[in-house]
């Protein structure tokens, strides 16, 4: 008989597990359940004007073997990434904007202070948070100014909560080996060097919601609207509680892959969330502006010293020359930083007030022009948190599944956040569920 596998959850990593378990093995009865009107998750691409925005993820890593962009060629969009043009980004301190320095890695200079002799930074397996190795060795401005921002720009947290395992992997295996900072960040860096003028960054010509869209069309079965509310052992596989609407359906399975945030996960499997881990919620202000006047940047970072609900601006079609368009302005604004969510209290009227004043006194304006149109898109619960030791949790929680029926988690919550680090993740997942099915 042809085995099922069912992936709960359409966002990136179960999408790519999905398409990761079909194309090894055609074989297999794969099936995706997203309990949303469509799959992609934080990939989605909107209008804005008439021409696309993207309301969640704008880009992705292309640096080495790039796990988006193989899934992209495999899917037929490799002719269809794009990548940023030489603008360069820019911090705001004091209220001004001040280019991002360079010779850093993730904003730590690579030089520093001379530093004592001692013993190796880390010991092996062992994790910290990045600001406790950071600050004592490079300086508090160094970390408010520069490494927080950074940070905050990708996981909306904080340089002094966040783990070093996670946040700078490369880093962290480094630190065991040096005794000082200086000696640690030069081993990083050069294990993360590119060719000079090799972009970092690409994205989708048509938008995110592209890529997805050629993910969905390369799987078997997949619907959309389908919550599963409960799970159980049965049988030699797995039995799950699926509601569609107001019906509702048993769906068994051999084998399960969880790609959804690590509470569902837990709820899912009955047992508690052993990750201890916390999310950060974000609001992105998307404003189409007559064509107007802005710095030769591709934006700029606002850390929290700064007192500002922005913490994160692109200017669109500075960033992106294929995003250019005659007579329009567009800009992006994040706003909401971990434990700051009251700033995403505000009605989506105020969060655009607000964006527009803080964006104009830092660019040096009086005003921003009424804008043409604007979007305001709302991700509660985003961006997990990686507390230090959130890697050996993870290895933890997936020991606990290995005496089960097959099942593997995936998503941001265990492996990273990215969309390459997502679709790592699905992958991976699927991998584990297929070597436990064996033939």
């Amino acid at each position: 008989m042809t085995k099922r596998v069912v992936v709960v959850g359409g966002g990136i990593a179960g999408l790519a597990a999905a398409h990761r378990l079909h194309t090894q093995r055609p074989d297999l009865d794969v099936v995706l359940l997203d309990q949303r009107e469509r799959p992609g998750g934080k990939l989605s691409t909107g209008a804005l004007a008439g021409h696309p925005v993207e309301r969640g993820a704008e880009s992705f890593l292309v640096g080495g073997p790039s796990a988006a962009v193989q899934l992209a060629r495999e899917v037929g969009l490799g002719d269809a990434i794009v990548h940023p043009g030489g603008a360069k980004a820019a911090v705001a301190i004091g209220g001004v904007l001040q280019d991002l320095p360079a010779g850093t890695l993730m904003g730590i200079p690579l030089r520093g202070p001379e530093e004592p002799p001692g013993p190796r930074l880390l010991q092996p397996g062992e994790d910290v948070t990045v600001g406790a190795l950071v600050r004592p060795r490079r300086g508090d401005d160094v970390v408010d100014h520069y490494v927080d921002p950074l940070l905050g720009g990708v996981y909306a947290g904080r340089a002094d909560r966040l783990s070093l395992r996670m946040a700078l992997p490369a880093l962290a295996a480094a630190a065991e080996n040096h005794a000082t900072l200086t000696g640690a960040l030069a081993e990083a860096a050069g294990a993360g060097r590119r060719e000079p003028g090799a972009p970092v960054f690409g994205a989708i010509e048509g938008g995110m919601s592209r890529f997805v869209d050629a993910i969905v069309r390369t799987l078997p079965d997949v619907r959309t609207n389908a919550t599963v509310q409960s799970m159980r052992r049965g049988g030699p596989g797995w039995e799950l509680d699926v509601r569609v609407g107001k019906d509702k359906r048993v769906e068994a399975a051999d084998a399960v892959v969880l790609a959804v945030p690590a509470a569902s996960a837990a709820r899912l499997l009955d047992q508690d969330n052993p990750l201890e881990l916390d999310y950060a919620s974000i609001a992105l202000v998307a404003l189409a502006l007559p064509a107007t006047k802005l710095p030769e940047l591709s934006g700029f970072l606002v850390p929290a010293t700064e007192g500002l609900a922005v913490k994160a601006v692109t200017f669109f079609d500075r960033k992106w020359p294929h995003l250019r368009r005659p007579g329009l302005t567009v800009l992006r604004a994040s706003v909401g930083r971990y434990g700051d969510e009251a700033q995403l209290q505000r009605t989506d009227d105020a969060l655009v007030d607000v964006v527009r004043a803080e964006v104009a006194r830092l660019i040096g304006v009086d005003a921003l022009p009424e804008p043409l149109d604007r979007g305001v898109y709302r991700w509660g619960g985003a961006l997990p948190q990686y507390a230090p030791g959130h890697r050996d949790r993870v290895a933890a929680l997936r020991a606990g599944l290995d005496g089960q029926p097959a099942i593997a988690v995936a998503g941001a919550a265990y492996d990273g956040v990215g969309i390459p680090a997502c679709i790592t993740s699905g992958r991976a997942a699927a991998e584990s569920v297929l070597a436990k099915l064996g033939d």
